[in-house]
């Protein structure tokens, strides 16, 4: 079992190398920040998968810390957007 933990958590790697690429090629603000999100959810999985085959439990903490550290950048990036969108209404309804 630890022989297939270990294979899941290299193909997660890969594919968390994957979406490093797509941040850096990202055309949008959005496709970098949905690529954000994934490597955040790959790094909680990898650190729950390390943990159960090393048997050390500090590694759930450190993935729910990350875990919430990816909830807030996921609010962080909607509420910037939110002003943006605000900002653009307002200047084009003074436009008119």
């Amino acid at each position: 079992m630890t022989e297939f933990l270990t294979a899941a958590v290299g193909l997660i790697l890969a594919l968390l190398a994957l979406g490093l690429v797509s941040i850096l090629r990202g055309p949008g603000d959005a496709d970098r920040m949905m690529a954000a999100q994934l490597i955040g959810t790959a790094g909680i999985a990898v650190l729950l998968l390390l943990g159960t085959v090393t048997g050390v439990p500090a590694a759930v903490d450190v993935a729910l810390i990350l875990a919430l550290l990816a909830t807030f950048a996921s609010i962080a990036f909607v509420k910037k957007g939110l002003a943006r969108l605000e900002t653009d209404e307002a200047s084009s309804a003074g436009d008119k």
